[in-house]
Order: C-alpha cells, then sequence, then structure tokens
C-alpha cells in the first residue's frame, strides 16, 4: 500500500507536467507532431493513473 501511496501522486503529476508541456508547445505554436505525441503521451500517464488509483481503491477497501 505505501508503493501506492507514493506512484498514485506520481502518475498524477506525470499527467499534469505532459499536459502543460504540450500546452505550452500548442500555444507558441510549436511542432504539431511533438504536441501529438505529448497528449498521447498523457493518454498513457493517465491510463496508469487511473489504473494505480481503483488499484489503491480496492486495497484499501478491502483492509
Amino acid at each position: 500500500m505505501l508503493a501506492l501511496n507514493i506512484l498514485v501522486p506520481l502518475a498524477l503529476a506525470a499527467v499534469v507536467i505532459v499536459l502543460g508541456l504540450g500546452l505550452y508547445n500548442l500555444m507558441r505554436g510549436g511542432n504539431p507532431n511533438r504536441s501529438q505525441r505529448l497528449m498521447r503521451l498523457r493518454i498513457l500517464f493517465q491510463f496508469i493513473a487511473v489504473v494505480l488509483v481503483v488499484a489503491a481503491l480496492y486495497i484499501g477497501g478491502r483492509g
């Protein structure tokens, strides 16, 4: 459970950082391919974060 207490905030922070980088690149008129890659990476990080949150809730609810 301690690992999930560390991994969940890290996963959420990764989502926020990649989202910020993607939006920054988009707003400054950067390479559209880079924005697309960052948004795809954001989706991956969101999936990981959701899986970790569900796992934490499942394990926390059993105890």
